[in-house]
């Protein structure tokens, strides 16, 4: 519940209230809440406005999740969809986009300009397997660009999963992250663990 709160909506709301109640301390002459109004609302004001300013949005579901693939999701998702879910679906600070390391590392951003942007994910299921897909925003870079690379995402997003790739709309590219629970498990590699840096 709580990766989901604006922290940078948070601090500048508390911070805000703090000022005030500093200045309004300030004019009425009690010197001690007037200072820790000060001391303490500018700095939580100022914090506010800096997380607000790198604030990254959590992406939206596309459909709701059944419960079915709720369950399914319990059972068979792997540590990889699962962190993969948590990062996207939380608001995050001090990043430009959702999947920038990981993008970078797949060959799929070039250049800044040409990143794919993610905007939608939902949760289904692929003939009983739980499946975790990504939808992006590809103006940019074109749906051949992905597909050169999709063995390179089975291996960065494995083990115990195979990446699908669609293009529902001639700008989007959909990812889809297939758990296999019945495919042997490999020692993932240690260059790729941290999907959002």
């Amino acid at each position: 519940m709580f990766r989901k709160l604006p922290f940078g909506l948070l601090l500048l709301s508390a911070g805000g209230v703090v000022t005030v109640i500093g200045i309004a301390a300030y004019l009425l002459d009690y010197a001690a809440l007037n200072m820790i109004g000060f001391f303490y609302g500018i700095p939580l004001f100022l914090g506010g406005i800096a997380l607000k300013i790198t604030e990254l949005k959590p992406v939206p579901f596309m459909t709701q999740t059944t419960p079915e693939v709720l369950a399914l999701r319990e059972t068979q998702a792997t540590k990889t969809q699962t962190q993969i879910l948590n990062d996207v679906t939380r608001f995050r600070y001090g990043q430009k986009a959702h999947f920038d390391s990981a993008l970078s590392y797949l060959g799929l951003s070039p250049i800044e300009k040409q990143r794919p942007e993610l905007m939608a994910v939902r949760e289904e299921s692929t003939y009983g397997a739980y499946t975790l897909v990504l939808l992006f925003d590809s103006s940019y870079l074109p749906f051949e660009v992905w597909t050169q690379r999709q063995e390179k995402m089975t291996n960065f997003f494995g083990p115990g999963v195979k990446v699908k790739l669609a293009q529902p709309e001639e700008d989007e590219v959909e990812v889809s992250i297939i758990a296999t629970p019945d495919s042997p498990v490999a020692t993932p590699d240690p260059a790729v663990a941290t999907l959002e840096q």
